[in-house]
């Protein structure tokens, strides 16, 4: 049977980094890690499964995907149409509110909103953790992004299939602020997932990071517990500065900075070392993400937008995990 499904989801920034894969083919993360789900960084993922169709449709953002991208939504859907014993091919539509592909994890909310919109075309019941496995295959950071608040995904075991991510804390555990300072428009030159396999393959810290990795995780993860923004915030540019100098150390090395990267991330020290509880992040990608509680973000947004080449700040809270429409979007 034909059936149309459609998903919203958002963005998420990982506060403990994910790097690496234990298993290439299931897209299993080598080490655990620890999101915020971003309102209002959002993708909104509309999927028909239609007869007469003779292959995939998909839009991203109005325009036909193409290479990595249509691989990787089709092998999603080729794995909702073997669960519901369907042939459909499936007509997709997908746009994202934010900047694509540029280190603002648009393929974790991307693949979250398509996995959960699939299963709905398909006829399958909403099933968190079945969504979140279905998405990591796809993106791993798409695992967490099914989920709200602050979410964890652990490290993966060779072969383990049904790894999902699980939710620590709702949205309305702590009242924090990601502000972004973005720094560049348009792709990024190294994907993530072809980062890290360059990495893995070349880099001579990349076992140093596979073994510092998850300690790192479980500070954030007590300091997010017991809303100990200091703590959280320590381990969190400690993981941020790992995760690129092993990429760094990679042959030829990935830099992924630009030269406002460098300066914000100067200036959220700066305005540490002036009393503010603000730390600092990035992804894979050019833009600084700067933590802070939500009644400092005005002064913080305020401080980056005055950062020569910071393009402009967006502001994100704690949002909830991916949604279900009843209507287009």
């Amino acid at each position: 049977m034909s059936g149309v499904g459609k998903a919203r989801a958002r963005a998420n920034i990982a506060l403990a980094k994910y790097w690496g894969k234990a298993d290439v083919e299931l897209n299993l993360p080598a080490v655990p890690s620890i999101s915020m789900t971003l309102d209002p960084l959002l993708t909104e993922t509309t999927v028909e499964l239609r007869a007469g169709l003779s292959a995939d449709e998909f839009a991203l953002n109005g325009a036909a995907a193409a290479g990595g991208e249509l691989k990787r939504a089709i092998e999603l859907l080729d794995r909702v149409r073997a669960e519901a014993g369907s042939k459909l091919r499936a007509r997709v539509e997908s746009r994202n509110h934010f900047p694509t592909a540029s280190g603002l994890a648009s393929s974790a909310s991307g693949f979250a909103a398509l996995a959960a919109a699939a299963r709905k075309a398909a006829g399958l019941p909403f099933d968190p953790k079945k969504t979140s496995a279905l998405a990591r295959q796809s993106s791993a950071s798409a695992a967490r992004s099914v989920l709200g608040g602050y979410v964890e995904l652990p490290a993966g075991a060779p072969g383990d299939a049904s790894l999902a991510a699980h939710e620590l804390a709702p949205p309305d555990h702590w009242a924090l602020c990601i502000v972004v300072a973005v720094t560049a428009e348009g792709r990024k030159a190294v994907g993530s997932t072809d980062g890290m396999t360059h990495t893995r393959q070349t880099s001579p810290y990349y076992e140093a990071w596979i073994r510092s990795a998850p300690g790192l995780a479980d500070e954030v993860r007590a300091g997010l517990l017991s809303r100990d923004l200091p703590r959280v915030g320590r381990a969190m540019e400690q993981s941020t500065l790992a995760m690129h100098a092993c990429a760094l150390a990679a042959d030829p090395g990935l830099l992924y900075f630009q030269p406002a990267t460098l300066a914000a991330f100067a200036k959220v020290r700066e305005l540490r070392t002036e009393g503010l509880e603000v730390y600092a992040t990035m992804d894979a990608g050019p833009h600084v993400k700067a933590l802070c509680q939500a009644a400092d973000a005005a002064l913080v947004s305020r401080a980056l937008s005055g950062v020569p080449g910071v393009l402009r700040t967006l502001l994100a809270a704690p949002g909830p995990g991916v949604e279900l429409l009843d209507e287009p979007a």
